[in-house]
């Protein structure tokens, strides 16, 4: 069997690792040939919008994956037949507004919202949500980008006075204790999730994972339980992140989604009996799912751009996890890789990299 990757990015590269070693081959479609996954598996070079290189990889492959989901229609519509995944979740989480509503329909929180179609419409949400609120575009957003943050009427003026006519949504803003991660996969036999991911963010960009959460049990049983009912109301094949806030009163709220494998389960790659990414090929082939036994306390720490040049590889310690992808260029805020920190608890890995004084600024 082979597997069509559409992207060929850091998750599309550890997807054809996994698949790989399981047998399988693997051919990613992306515009750059010396992308990471077409380091480690043939590829088909090609823009994201030609439809004709989509039929071809659908073509030419048994079952197709995708490792982002900001995926042109025409392009979604030439692969459909060969991704098990399906398109309405994938349609879902391209659009903020149409992901809270399937959010909502499976009877989950998520934060008080307002479609922003007009200036009028920035008016509303002033009135509905208060001060503070965040207004982000409907689509093409991650790690912060597409996002501006109203603190004041004069943040509402600067807003309007240079508003483009797209699709925005505005959301209150949430003054949650922690965000957590869950990685649920649904097969065609079970569903399994991960052990969940307590996040810390800098710059809008994932800084840390840890696992185990520093989270009340019952919180994170709770916190497991809705990303299994979302996960059997959408009718998941596949990986699915289900990204939550967790309150002072300790309610839950859903944040965003990511419909494959995401950054805050890379620990899962050192840390359990199965990876995200070998439970999402089972997932999409219809093996069954693997055990997601947790060996080991760990935390991820993302590598940035800025970062790669106090990396030394030649000393990290023997607990230390490199996984590097392959990009050519270290930007600033780009993702270039990650570090996997083995310890007896979670207090120890995180003083060890506080130790590596990799990053500028404290951990936490």
């Amino acid at each position: 069997m082979r597997i069509g990757i559409l992207g060929g990015g850091q998750l599309g590269r550890m997807m054809s690792l996994s698949a790989s070693a399981m047998g399988y081959k693997t051919l990613s479609l992306d515009p750059n040939s010396n992308a990471p996954a077409a380091q480690v598996a043939p590829s088909i070079v090609a823009a994201f919008d030609d439809v004709t290189a989509a039929r071809e990889l659908a073509h030419r492959s048994d079952v197709i994956t995708y490792e982002f989901e900001n995926i042109d229609t025409a392009m979604i519509e030439a692969i459909a037949d060969k991704c098990p995944q399906g398109m309405d979740v994938l349609k879902a989480t391209q659009h903020r507004i149409f992901e809270k509503q399937m959010i909502e329909g499976a009877g989950l929180q998520v934060a008080p919202y307002v479609p922003v179609r007009s200036v009028r419409d920035v008016i509303r949400a002033r009135d509905v949500l208060g001060f503070p609120f965040v207004i982000k575009t409907c689509r093409f957003g991650y790690d912060g980008k597409g996002q501006t943050v109203i603190r004041s009427e004069q943040d509402v003026r600067s807003f309007t006075n240079q508003f483009e006519e797209t699709e925005y949504v505005a959301e209150a803003w949430l003054p949650f204790k922690k965000e957590i991660s869950v990685i649920v996969t649904r097969g065609t036999h079970e569903t399994t999730t991960f052990p969940i991911s307590e996040n810390i963010h800098r710059n809008n960009i994932l800084h840390l994972s840890i696992v185990p959460a520093r989270v009340e049990p019952d919180i994170l049983e709770e916190a497991r339980h809705l990303a299994l009912q979302l996960a059997d109301h959408i009718g998941l094949i596949g990986t699915l992140a289900v990204e939550l806030f967790i309150m002072e009163d300790g309610s839950l709220y859903v944040n965003e989604l990511a419909p494959r494998p995401h950054n805050s389960g890379h620990y899962t790659i050192d840390a359990c009996e199965t990876s995200q990414f070998e439970q999402h090929i089972r997932a999409i082939t219809g093996m069954k799912l693997g055990r997601t036994t947790l060996y080991t306390p760990i935390v991820m720490v993302n590598l940035l751009g800025e970062h790669m040049d106090e990396l030394n590889p030649q000393t990290l310690p023997s607990n230390v996890k490199l996984h590097l992808y392959g990009k050519e260029e270290a930007k600033q805020g780009r993702k270039m890789g990650h570090l996997n920190v083995i310890a007896a608890s979670v207090e120890e890995a995180l003083q060890t990299i506080e130790q590596l004084a990799i990053w500028k600024e404290t951990v936490l």
